[in-house]
């Protein structure tokens, strides 16, 4: 029989050796439970034919691999990750050992796929110690679904040949160099190394932006978006062209638009009627979905308004799927604001009363800046006969909130009140009026009255998040932070700004939003659970000390490089800190004392600011949780095994340790109620300064006639505000179909994501 030929990557042909691809997969299976070399090969199937591919056979054996991660054999997907980092290798370098880091770099600079500032910044010295340093054995402790979201995402690549130009480990090594290129060069070798290390090992994990572009020329790495639209058509036209901007840069943008008055307000004395909010929210959605993200999909935006506008009844169904498209604008998702004056008439059975924006002076200022101004000039308005308004019972409009809030699932709440008197801000000169994509960053805002306005201010956030899974002990929070703030900091530096209005506020506040990834394994490794109240001290001990740290390191960044600039319009300035503005209910479920020196930080924040206004927010984590195999953001997984949907099809993750922690995972819908969780979000959002992603889900099984009552709707969204909770994002029902799948779409199709 003639031998088989097949074709190598470089083109040229060889024999068939059966043997050669057999010790590849041997090799990927070392050291790995319950997994079996003959299987992944039969499951092949590989049809032999003169000509083949080696790469078609690798990719045939990576997908077999795959095809077995299961509960039962989780390790499957270090299996299939370590044969397609070995096929990615060869893609990016044409062999498995990756080339020297300095060559690597020029060859890339001169494609102009590196930033030339990599080979400036750096001597050919400090390159061969970067190179040393490396350790690309770290590539095998990625898991297959890691793998492919970093050659879907991450990797410098050509998306049109398909062709790779780097390994995962280069990527942590350059993004790292990149943020310390302007640290004196006797400390900045260590801290990149340092970061690297904090980066490569998983402790921290790092956002779509930062790691698809750092190190690219593409210099715009902030994940999210928020800018204000003021009333006028000169505003109006600007929001829509700060949307275009952002979203063709891959931000998640969020919109408020609650300035705009109601339909049939007199424009020009009279000479015509305003056309009202819905053509406005449709001009903002187009605008989102005019440019595509990456080539893949059009961008995401979250929409904010109040509840007590005029035209509330027309846009709390703008996403329902009845009605006609004159009435709908169903690409946007939507928050709505709220505050404890509608939260009281609901509990009392009183009224609310609705306003066009413009026509009651000073309420949608007040709405955000000072709660007791606004209830008296609601009430006043309220009695003024004068005033166009509208009367509805509390439980009916709220009921219909609940309602679309269920039925779509992308009806966001946003506490005004909660954002503002529990905030980083002087909500007297800066208040917080709206949110961000995925309802986790609470920051200043001003509308432009032009594009190149730079009075405006659009509020920028850079994220990151701590892996708690991987930390041994909570000590290590101090090193990781000043890792973290410092790196996000000289980001603020390094990155351009499309707008002047984005770039002057980021200069004068630089905000910053690290938060937490991997904490249902946390619980899980520590034998706590969400719905029992026994996590309650764990959780609050966790946050204290990664808010402290995160503030330690900023101070400290103060001490060096001085505060942010508009360091006094915070409550740091003052001396007040989360700890001192937090909901007291918690201290009901919660009776943990604080353990760490916040007298002496308060003293030092007094004496030498802070060099960020904002350090932490609470992020979705849907993708960076796939690159360090980590539980989604602060989310209970709904199964052992997650599927993931992507391009190049379906993809298993399984939690970590699996087969040890087994019994001490508590699954989604298992957890009974949304007490415990929103509890412990509650003991989060104390020490939190900006914002949480945090969900309420159902199970209608668990109810009479399969169906979630409205009184339970209603008691949650009251209990999430008596806890001190910000922001609401997705509102998850059951439908047995897709319990494995984690649906964490909107921030998905937005950048607004880790």
């Amino acid at each position: 029989m003639q031998d088989i030929l097949v074709t190598k990557r470089d083109g040229r042909q060889e024999t068939l050796d059966l043997e050669k691809i057999h010790r590849v997969v041997i090799w990927a299976a070392h050291g790995l439970q319950n997994v079996s070399v003959s299987q992944v090969e039969l499951k092949a199937h590989i049809q032999f034919y003169d000509g083949i591919k080696t790469a078609d056979i690798h990719e045939t054996l990576i997908k077999s691999a795959a095809d077995l991660i299961s509960e039962d054999a989780p390790d499957y997907q270090y299996l299939a990750a370590r044969l397609a980092i070995f096929h990615l290798r060869k893609r990016a370098f044409d062999s498995f050992e990756p080339p020297h880091l300095m060559t690597h770099v020029a060859q890339m600079v001169d494609a102009g796929r590196y930033d030339k500032h990599l080979l400036e910044d750096y001597s050919e010295a400090e390159f061969n110690q970067l190179n040393e340093y490396l350790d690309h054995s770290r590539d095998m402790n990625f898991s297959y679904v890691a793998v492919k979201q970093l050659e879907g995402k991450y990797l410098v690549q050509n998306r049109v040949t398909n062709e790779i130009f780097e390994s995962p480990q280069i990527l942590y090594m350059l993004v790292s160099a990149c943020l310390f290129a302007n640290y004196p060069e006797e400390s900045r070798l260590e801290y990149v190394k340092r970061f690297y290390d904090a980066c490569s090992l998983f402790k921290l994990s790092l956002p779509t932006p930062i790691m698809a572009g750092v190190r690219t020329p593409t210099r715009q790495f902030s994940s999210c978006v928020l800018i204000e639209s003021g009333d006028s058509l000169d505003s109006i036209n600007a929001t829509a062209s700060a949307i275009v901007k952002y979203v063709s840069q891959r931000a998640g943008i969020g919109i408020n638009a609650g300035r705009i008055r109601a339909l049939g307000s007199p424009i020009r004395g009279g000479e015509a009627f305003h056309t009202g909010c819905i053509p406005f929210y449709k001009y903002f959605q187009t605008a989102v979905k005019s440019c595509s993200q990456g080539g893949v999909r059009g961008g995401a935006a979250t929409l904010f308004y109040p509840l007590w506008h005029l035209e509330v009844e027309s846009l709390l169904v703008l996403k329902n799927n009845r009605g006609v498209e004159e009435n709908r604008v169903r690409h946007l998702d939507y928050g709505v604001q709220l505050n404890k004056l509608m939260y009281t008439r609901l509990i009392k059975g009183g009224d609310i009363t609705l306003f066009s924006p413009h026509e009651v002076p000073g309420l949608y200022d007040a709405f955000f800046a000072d709660q007791d101004e606004f209830e008296r000039l609601y009430v006043k308005y309220e009695q003024d006969d004068s005033i166009r308004k509208k009367t509805i019972k509390a439980v009916e409009l709220f009921g219909i909130l609940a309602s679309e809030r269920a039925s779509t699932g992308r009806i966001y709440i946003q506490n005004v009140d909660h954002c503002n008197t529990h905030s980083p801000f002087d909500p007297q000169v800066a208040p917080v009026k709206q949110s961000n994509l995925c309802l986790e960053i609470a920051l200043p805002t001003k509308p432009m009255n032009d594009i190149n306005d730079a009075e405006g201010e659009i509020a920028l956030c850079t994220l990151s998040a701590f892996n708690l899974g991987a930390l041994e002990n909570l000590d290590e929070l101090e090193n990781l932070s000043d890792l973290i703030v410092r790196a996000l900091d000289s980001l603020l530096d390094y990155q351009d700004y499309p707008i002047e209005a984005a770039r002057t506020a980021s200069m004068n506040r630089r905000t910053l939003g690290v938060g937490v990834t991997n904490f249902a394994y946390y619980l899980a490794k520590n034998g706590v659970r969400y719905s029992d109240g026994s996590a309650n001290g764990l959780v609050h001990k966790t946050f204290e000390a990664v808010q402290y740290y995160l503030l330690k390191a900023s101070n400290q960044l103060a001490k060096e490089q001085g505060p942010c600039k508009l360091f006094n319009e915070t409550n740091y300035a003052k001396g007040i800190l989360p700890t001192d503005t937090y909901k007291r209910e918690i201290d009901e479920f919660c009776e943990e004392p604080l353990h760490y020196f916040w007298e002496t930080l308060r003293e030092d924040i007094r004496e030498f600011g802070l060099r960020n206004s904002t350090l932490t927010a609470l992020m979705p984590c849907e993708t960076s949780s796939q690159i360090t195999n980590s539980t989604n953001g602060i989310e209970p997984p709904r199964g052992y095994v997650s599927v993931k949907a992507s391009k190049d099809g379906v993809m298993k993750q399984v939690v970590p340790e699996y087969a040890e922690l087994k019994d001490d995972y508590e699954l989604l819908w298992d957890i009974p109620t949304n007490e415990g969780y929103l509890q412990l979000v509650g003991i989060m959002q104390k020490f939190v300064d900006q914002s949480i992603s945090s969900n309420t889900n159902y199970d209608p099984s668990k109810f009479p006639g399969d169906k979630v009552p409205m009184k339970q709707l209603l008691k949650d969204l009251l209990t999430a505000y008596k806890y001190g909770v910000k922001t609401l994002y997705y509102h998850n029902t059951r439908d047995g179909a897709t319990d494995q799948h984690d649906d964490m779409s909107g921030c998905e199709s937005g950048a607004c994501k880790l």
